[in-house]
């Protein structure tokens, strides 16, 4: 059994006056987002993204684009529909309001689980206001974006790029463990799958 991840450790210790920023329609809402949830019409015909409004396991689990004419009460109970962004997904580490790490994900279209890379980039993004009120009792907060629209907040850091690592290739469970040239492995077992990854 996987000892307690630094999500579980922030699900069990966080003042409920903090939870709204881990609920993604709640957090959709506050930045104006054309969204609502399961059971409300969408205002108009076109590619949605649906999830669920909170999941801790994360990887994007229960995530699908959806072309959605109006009603959406055939969509999984739970979930939220949200306008599609287009654009580049970068994972932005900051402490105390101060961007300290960011990087970017690939992975093929037909996937919201399964990612390819992560790779370090010097992209900055301003440290979303309506976060400034949980740097007190949350130092650190990771911001998800798509171009430059926040998604997701998690109230920890990205420890996949400790050890000044640049590149990050995770391996999935029956894939070859023999690193590419210039990468070597490390064990990073996870819930989701992944054994491990490629890293350099």
């Amino acid at each position: 059994m996987l000892e307690d991840s630094a999500e579980d450790l922030v699900w069990k210790t966080i003042n409920p006056n903090d939870i709204w920023v881990l609920d993604k329609l709640i957090l959709s809402r506050k930045l104006e987002y054309n969204c609502g949830p399961v059971g409300l019409d969408v205002p108009h015909p076109g590619h949605y993204i649906v999830r669920p409004c909170v999941n801790m396991l994360g990887l994007g689990l229960g995530a699908q684009k959806v072309w959605i004419e109006k009603d959406t009460c055939n969509l999984p109970v739970g979930h939220f529909w949200c306008e599609w962004f287009d654009g580049f997904h970068n994972s932005v580490d900051y402490y105390k309001g101060t961007q300290l790490l960011c990087v970017q994900g690939d992975k093929p279209d037909d996937t919201f689980t399964k990612w390819s890379k992560w790779t370090r980039n010097n992209t900055r993004f301003v440290f979303p206001t309506m976060l400034k009120e949980l740097i007190e009792h949350h130092p650190w907060t990771n911001c998800e974006f798509i171009g430059d629209k926040l998604i997701e907040v998690h109230l920890r850091r990205n420890e996949d790029f400790d050890g000044n690592i640049d590149h990050f290739i995770p391996v999935w469970e029956g894939e070859s463990i023999d690193p590419p040239t210039g990468y070597t492995y490390r064990d990073y077992p996870d819930v989701h799958g992944r054994i491990g990854a490629f890293i350099k």
